[in-house]
């Protein structure tokens, strides 16, 4: 989940998954998934900072060695 601003100062929470559009239209307008529309004060590039960087706080925690076990696919570290 990430914690985004309405446009009257109130906080939300939503979940990620459920974003489908993000638009700049000026204010930044999220299309989710459900059809559902949410205006908020963050930019889209906010938005898809936030986004990311919650799935990679879920990928570090389900894969915790990911990092490492990709470098020694790559072959840039041993095993």
């Amino acid at each position: 989940m990430i914690e985004l601003t309405r446009l009257n100062g109130q906080k939300l929470y939503l979940n990620c998954d459920l974003l489908k559009y993000a638009e700049t239209s000026p204010d930044t307008l999220l299309t989710l998934v459900t059809g559902d529309k949410i205006v908020v004060r963050e930019s889209c590039a906010e938005v898809i900072a936030l986004a990311l960087a919650w799935r990679a706080g879920v990928l570090r925690s389900a894969w915790p060695d990911a990092a490492g076990a990709l470098n020694v696919l790559l072959g840039q570290a041993k095993p």
